[in-house]
């Protein structure tokens, strides 16, 4: 298939399955990455309009579970409760590098990218008292927003990528 046929099908499958941003980063509405084989629903070997009508389709009925056509908060609630729960298993399974089913205390600190209680603390102490008084902390989280355009981490999503801690 050629290229130009590809970056159509793409931009006709950011618009028709509502895709926005996350079909720029390469991932569906859910955040799951997007697989060839689960967007060609038919198996034809192409990602047609059908395909993706197809998915959505069966992306509504997924949370639909009394399939009356309309989605309630509490079928919404429940979806959404269900996925976090698969994504949290996920994450502790990559954390949990040896297998024995526990995450040590350094484990999660050294994911967490926050820094040490000493950065924290050096970072926003700028009177050099040796503590942060509310006044600090509201001026260092008001830096963030501003290095960050307003958002969490540093501005660029997940995982405060772009974000320096210095």
């Amino acid at each position: 298939m050629k290229k130009t046929t590809l970056t159509m099908i793409a931009a006709v499958a950011a618009v028709s399955a509502g895709l926005g941003v996350a079909q720029a980063q390469g991932r569906g509405p859910s955040g799951d990455a997007l697989v060839f084989e689960e967007l060609d629903v038919d198996g034809s070997g192409e990602i047609t309009l059908e395909d993706l009508e197809a998915r959505k389709d069966s992306r509504f009925a997924e949370i639909d579970t009394d399939g009356n056509g309309s989605i309630s908060e509490a079928e919404f609630m429940a979806h959404a409760e269900g996925r976090a729960g698969e994504r949290a298993a996920e994450m502790f399974a990559r954390l949990d590098a040896d297998g024995d089913g526990e995450l040590s205390r350094d484990v999660l600190e050294s994911r967490s990218g926050r820094g040490s209680g000493e950065q924290m603390i050096s970072r926003l102490d700028t009177d050099n008292s040796g503590g942060v008084s509310a006044e600090e902390l509201e001026a260092g989280k008001e830096r963030m927003a501003n290095r960050g355009g307003g958002k969490r981490g540093g501005g660029e999503g997940r995982g405060g990528k772009g974000h320096s801690h210095n």
